[in-house]
This record gives C-alpha cells, sequence and structure tokens, in this order.
C-alpha cells in the first residue's frame, strides 16, 4: 500500500535507473489554468544527484509547459510505472528549476558526450516527499526501442544553425525555440533562450519580423513568395500602362472639346 518517505529510499535507486519511461506533472497558479502531463523517454536523460535530488535532460518540443510553470512556481511531481516485474509506483513531489542551455549549471550537468539533439534545458528537482503506491492496475508491456524521430528532426535544425555564417538559421533550432518555446497556452513566459535568439538580429528586425522574414526566406516558402511578387509586378505594370493610355486618350478628347469652335 502507499508509504511516503523524505528521501528516495536506497532500494529503490536500481530500478529508478531502470526505466526507460517517467512522466512529469506542473501547473500554473491560475484556478483556469492548464494542467499538464508530459512523457520523457531516452536513455540516460534522467539522472539522480542523491537521495533528495535529480535532474534531466529537457528535449525541444512543440510545447513549453514545463519550463513555463516552473518559471512561475516551481512545483512539479515525477512519476515512474513498472510495467515489467512486481507493480509499482513511485512518485517524487519536489520544487523544480530550470538551467537553460548554455548556461554554467547546465554544461556541468550534460557534458558535450551526453547532449541530446534539441536539448534546451535541464530541469533540477529539489525531492521534499517520495509517494510509493500498489501500481495493481498498470498493466504489462514490454521495451522494444526508444523513437528516434525526435533526434533526427532537431538534429537537423541544429545542423542548419551550426552551418550558418552567423550562427543562426530561420530554419533552425534557435528559429524554432521562437516560434514555438516562447510561451505556454497560458501567455505564461516560456524558454528565456528564445528572447535571447530575437537579440541576434536586433539591429535589423525584431522577434515577430525575423520569425516572418524567417518563413518568407525558407527554401520551400520563398518561390513561392517570389513568383507571388513577379505575378503582382507583371499586373502592376499592365494596369498602370491601361490606365496610362485611356487618360491619355480621355485628355486629348477633353482637349479637343474645349478647344471646339
Amino acid at each position: 500500500m502507499g508509504k511516503f518517505f523524505d528521501e528516495i529510499p536506497e532500494e529503490l535507486i536500481p530500478w529508478i535507473e531502470q526505466q526507460h519511461i517517467f512522466w512529469v506533472a506542473t501547473a500554473p497558479l491560475t484556478l483556469n489554468g492548464h494542467v499538464n502531463v508530459s512523457p520523457k523517454g531516452y536513455q540516460n536523460t534522467f539522472q539522480l544527484l542523491g537521495r533528495k535530488s535529480c535532474f534531466y535532460q529537457d528535449l525541444s518540443g512543440s510545447g513549453n509547459e514545463t519550463i513555463s510553470h516552473l518559471y512561475e512556481n516551481g512545483r512539479i511531481t515525477v512519476m515512474f510505472n513498472a510495467f515489467e516485474g512486481p507493480p509499482r509506483i513511485v512518485r517524487f513531489f519536489g520544487t523544480g528549476t530550470v538551467f537553460e542551455r548554455g548556461s554554467p549549471k547546465f554544461n556541468e550537468l550534460v557534458p558535450p558526450d551526453d547532449l541530446l539533439p534539441g536539448a534546451r534545458a535541464v530541469i533540477v528537482i529539489d525531492i521534499h516527499k517520495v509517494g510509493t503506491s500498489c501500481g495493481f492496475s498498470v498493466p504489462f508491456f514490454s521495451f522494444e526501442g526508444p523513437r528516434m524521430q525526435l533526434q533526427e528532426f532537431f538534429s537537423k535544425k541544429e545542423d542548419l544553425d551550426n552551418t550558418s555564417a552567423y550562427g543562426y538559421s530561420p530554419l533552425g533550432l534557435r528559429q524554432y525555440w521562437c516560434d514555438k518555446n516562447a510561451e505556454s497556452i497560458d501567455g505564461l513566459l516560456g524558454l528565456k533562450i528564445a528572447s535571447k535568439t530575437a537579440g541576434l538580429a536586433e539591429n535589423k528586425r525584431d522577434i515577430k519580423g525575423r520569425t516572418f522574414i524567417g518563413k518568407i526566406l525558407s527554401e520551400r516558402d520563398g518561390r513561392l513568395v517570389l513568383l507571388a511578387a513577379f505575378t503582382g509586378g507583371f499586373l502592376l505594370s499592365n494596369l498602370w500602362s491601361a490606365v496610362a493610355s485611356r487618360s491619355s486618350f480621355s485628355g486629348g478628347v477633353i482637349s479637343s472639346l474645349l478647344n471646339y469652335p
């Protein structure tokens, strides 16, 4: 049955380190805000720092709820389930701190060899309570392997940034953060790196301008823009010629009428 501890029991540590998936839950302070639960995977993204703290490598995605909620209030719960062997559920209740990519703490916890494509932060959790429960209703599942789509997707985006002369590509990871991770669905502050990215071209355009121009300069959208510009210019040119011709004709007729004896 359910038990609570002030720190992670020693006998649970090997089991926790063997898990292939865990969940994190956070929520904003407002009553009508959206509670969020996110699944996390990939080997070695989660690591214990002792019996009262842990961290995980937070990878980029289309949402930014966990980081936004932690910036606002810090509350977080981490949950593990046993899908093999004896049933078990373990929860860590704690306070989470966000250390974004490039910060000293991020670099300390994630050496280059452990860095995964698309990593945007590490979430460090100070655990104040550990809960265990039965998990009798959790079904059996067997682990077949990790899905690699996320790493492949963000690896390409990182390559676009890294091969750019300015370390920025309109189709790269930095622009993705600007577009997807700047705030939560409730409008809370999101990834601060997104604002810093906008500063890369502060003397040229603001973040919204960058986003728009980035899109029209992309290989896919650029062709459409060029075609639209060419077509628009052609139509305007012909329209102007027609108006000028009609104006000339009308002016001649009016002049003739005025000079009629």
